[in-house]
């Protein structure tokens, strides 16, 4: 712990340059430097020495470790030492650093989307996950159900999806019995909550007791197992559903291997920190956010005169969509499709194009 005070002689944390994705940026640090800083100087335990390495700095190197998973011994050279990242981690995680920034971060982006600051409903659910050898054999369980020796995070969000709690137990610790810690930590931390969701593994004893005890309304939404075909659930199931995806983003949260429970919480709580200050920075800034699944580029203007050189065009222009012979037909404005894959096969056994997977030669579409 005595690394946190102490600066490498050759450490140059101070003029580094940001080179990773998971890199802060400046418009992302001018969002989280006000809120980081003012929760650092009420967590001060004792006057001291002052912080030595570079807080941004640090801070990129909690979120290296999140985003790409490896060892803390495995830091880059570019920032400080690991001893001191990872003291850092342990004396923030320990002060409930990483939640409280998330709790101001969630706050802004709740009143940007036109709800209160403080929410009145979320959603309950669990995720059980595997665990490395590097955690012992008393914080792991079985979870029957899923088959998994591992882990269980227990996780409230609210409608939008922003982490509200979180609790890491073994995965043999049943949703109905680690939903007693997590609500009433929800019930303490926030008083204007009136309602909570979940699926049927939190109904029965649990669901009374959260509304005689903690002053709770649990609202069970059943998933319809009569319906033999595709149903869209309800928002409030998935929208949990989503969350845990927005984590799995984070290679550290997909296999858990901190010994201490409560190490994997405070990582849960950064990578959740890491979302939110990109997503608040980027509608600060009025940008849309990024399409994953949008419509895809317009094709260019073909220049060429022959087939063959229009075919080349558009193979170059989007290398990785995986043409199909009716599309690049349609395209061209040929209506033989089977001479025309036939065509396409001779240029490909030539040496004229190159690549050609077999996407290009499904099935026609059957006209009605």
């Amino acid at each position: 712990m005595r690394a946190s005070g102490r600066a490498s002689p050759g450490c140059r944390c101070h003029g580094r340059k940001r080179a990773y994705p998971s890199d802060l940026t400046d418009a992302e640090w001018a969002v989280l430097e006000g809120e980081a800083r003012g929760w650092m100087a009420e967590l001060v335990a004792a006057v001291g020495r002052p912080m030595v390495h570079d807080l941004p700095t640090v801070l990129d190197a909690i979120g290296y470790v999140t985003r790409y998973g490896i060892e803390w011994r495995a830091l880059p050279m570019d920032f400080p030492p690991y001893e001191a990242v990872y003291a850092f981690f342990v004396r923030w995680s320990r002060r409930g650093l990483p939640e409280r920034l998330a709790g101001r971060l969630r706050g802004r982006l709740r009143v940007m989307a036109g709800r209160g600051e403080l929410p009145t409903a979320g959603c309950v659910d669990s995720q059980t996950v595997k665990a490395a050898e590097t955690v012992g054999a008393a914080a792991c369980g079985y979870d029957a159900g899923k088959r998994i020796k591992g882990q269980k995070r227990h996780v409230v969000v609210d409608t939008l999806g922003l982490l509200l709690c979180v609790v890491v137990t073994a995965a043999s610790v049943q949703d109905r019995d680690g939903a007693h810690s997590l609500l009433a930590r929800l019930r303490e931390k926030f008083s204007t909550t009136s309602l909570v969701w979940g699926d049927s593994g939190y109904a029965g004893r649990v669901a009374i007791w959260v509304g005689q005890v903690l002053g709770l309304a649990v609202t069970i939404v059943k998933r319809s197992a009569d319906i033999p075909r595709f149903v869209v659930l309800p928002r409030i199931l998935w929208v949990v559903e989503r969350t845990f995806a927005w984590l799995a983003r984070y290679r550290r949260l997909v296999r858990i291997y901190e010994r201490k429970p409560e190490h994997h919480e405070a990582l849960i709580w950064w990578a959740d920190v890491h979302l939110m200050t990109r997503r608040l920075a980027r509608e600060l800034a009025g940008q849309p956010p990024h399409d994953r699944w949008g419509d895809p580029p317009p094709l260019p203007a073909l220049t060429s005169t022959d087939r063959r050189g229009k075919v080349l065009e558009l193979l170059s222009a989007q290398p990785w969509r995986a043409w199909k012979g009716t599309e690049l037909a349609a395209i061209l404005g040929i209506e033989n499709v089977n001479s025309f894959r036939v065509q396409l096969s001779q240029w490909s056994h030539q040496g004229y194009i190159n690549k050609i997977g077999p996407a290009l030669y499904g099935p026609i579409p059957t006209s009605t």
